[in-house]
């Protein structure tokens, strides 16, 4: 039962866990895209071309240090789970305090090394001239907000790793109302604000990220919550952080990879002319909204194998892989059912163009067919990531799109003179991820790869402590 204490997810039925948690998580995604979309067309409809060409190139940029972000709050989502689902409160209360100074400061450093090697970056990225001035200004503004993202990133990723997903939904839901009004009352210098113009959607980033962040260190302090931030005790920041670092830093470096090969294909695409871009722009909406169940089941799922594992519930990981394939393919299939069978009238969502319409059902009919290879790759790559081996993932992400994707799209769309040729190059691509995920899933190694707890005499020796009384004596040491 969900509490103040998280929710055990040792115990209970699994597919009711994997339902009840992925879910609040599915609803966060498909808020944070709709406000995307709102805010695509407050700057694409009201503020023009060259706006929307500003948040267009600087969009690269804010998502791969975005994926830094998320691969070291990964790492604190996989060390809570387990000491959680152990009941290791002492330990966890540990890595609260290492990330809670490991995240926020990562951001801190990227803003500073963004705001002076902005210019350089936009320049490197042959950003136009006639917006140069103005992708600097915007990128440099909206870098303002990564300490805040981070924060909220680790937060979320330690609630979630103790079984609760609902609070974070809550304040999310906060954050986007609060940035959706607040976008057009900056743009246009409403209600006597400023008139930012485009800055006004960086600054209302800024604030509301700020705003909110604040509120939810008050609840969770407020409910004595374990993972409350508060101020770190130092003497906890030697082994977790370097877990910590160890499990977050190639996954990381995997968000970050990632990123940059699908501006790679991207530009393959762009070679083929306007009508391909805007094709595989129509068709890859399509792809977010289809990813974004698979995303999310794999999450919940890196949740449930790290607590189940914590506990050492191993019986327990083979049914949650068994169900996660159940759900996520299920979905994944509907989803890839509606993109074959019905490619037309998904694509007249986003364009009206007869031209790119046909080349985007191509798309579809290719790789819309294999959404639910990619379902499945989730819920491997979950227990993998939930036991902490996130070296593997990161190897199979950039075998599959390093040495498979990227090469493959050029030298397919070459040999068959046709942008269709990316199109095989990423549905293969799916296919050799699922392989190699799945092959080391059913080889049983990534049970190896569970983290060893090098203080394990002190910690492990002895009965384990009552969550209530670690929440006391915690509460009377800060």
């Amino acid at each position: 039962m969900a509490s103040r204490l998280g929710t055990d997810l040792t115990v209970g039925s699994i597919p009711r866990h994997i339902v009840t948690f992925s879910l609040p998580m599915l609803i966060g995604s498909f808020l944070q895209t709709a406000y995307s979309f709102i805010n695509a067309i407050w700057v694409g409809q009201f503020l023009g071309t060259g706006a929307l060409a500003t948040v267009t190139v600087s969009f690269p940029v804010v998502f791969t240090l975005f994926g830094i972000g998320m691969g070291m709050t990964l790492a604190t989502n996989i060390l809570v789970s387990q000491s959680y689902g152990a009941k290791r409160f002492d330990e966890l209360r540990r890595v609260v305090d290492s990330s809670t100074v490991l995240i926020p400061g990562l951001g801190i450093l990227l803003t500073l090394l963004g705001e002076f090697f902005t210019p350089y970056i936009l320049r490197a990225m042959d950003t136009p001239a006639d917006i140069f001035d103005a992708s600097v200004s915007y990128l440099r503004i909206f870098l303002l907000s990564l300490p805040f993202s981070f924060a909220m990133f680790a937060i979320r990723s330690m609630l979630q790793g103790m079984g609760d997903s609902k609070t974070p939904l809550y304040f999310q839901l906060v954050s986007v109302l609060l940035t959706t009004v607040l976008d057009p009352l900056l743009i246009f210098g409403k209600l006597g604000l400023p008139k930012l113009g485009l800055n006004g959607t960086a600054w209302a980033t800024i604030f509301s990220q700020a705003l909110v962040l604040v509120a939810l260190m008050a609840y969770l302090r407020h409910q004595k919550s374990p993972v409350a931030p508060g101020w770190p005790r130092f003497r906890h920041l030697g082994l977790e952080t370097r877990q910590t670092f160890r499990i977050g830093i190639p996954a990381s470096i995997q968000q970050s990879l990632v990123s940059l090969g699908m501006v790679l294909v991207t530009g393959i695409v762009n070679g083929f002319g306007e009508i391909s871009t805007a094709a595989f722009g129509a068709a890859s909406r399509i792809d977010q909204i289809a990813f974004m169940p698979a995303i999310n089941f794999g999450m919940a799922i890196s949740t449930l194998a790290g607590q189940n594992l914590g506990a050492g519930h191993h019986g327990r990981v083979r049914e949650i892989f068994t169900w996660g394939c159940l759900f996520s393919g299920a979905i994944t299939l509907v989803i890839s059912a509606a993109a074959v069978l019905f490619p037309e009238p998904l694509l007249r969502v986003f364009t009206t163009d007869a031209v790119v319409i046909e080349l985007g059902t191509s798309y579809l009919h290719i790789v819309g067919a294999c959404y639910v290879l990619f379902g499945l790759v989730f819920v491997s790559n979950g227990i993998i990531n939930g036991a902490g081996a996130t070296m593997i993932t990161t190897f199979i992400s950039l075998l599959s799109l390093w040495v498979i994707r990227v090469p493959g799209a050029y030298w397919l769309s070459r040999q068959m003179n046709s942008v269709k040729g990316v199109w095989y190059a990423i549905a293969f691509s799916f296919f050799v991820s699922l392989a190699c995920s799945m092959a080391y899933y059913f080889s049983g190694r990534w049970q190896r790869a569970l983290l060893r707890k090098e203080h394990a005499g002190p910690a492990a020796a002895g009965p384990k402590p009552d969550p209530a009384e670690v929440l006391a004596n915690e509460t009377g040491e800060a």
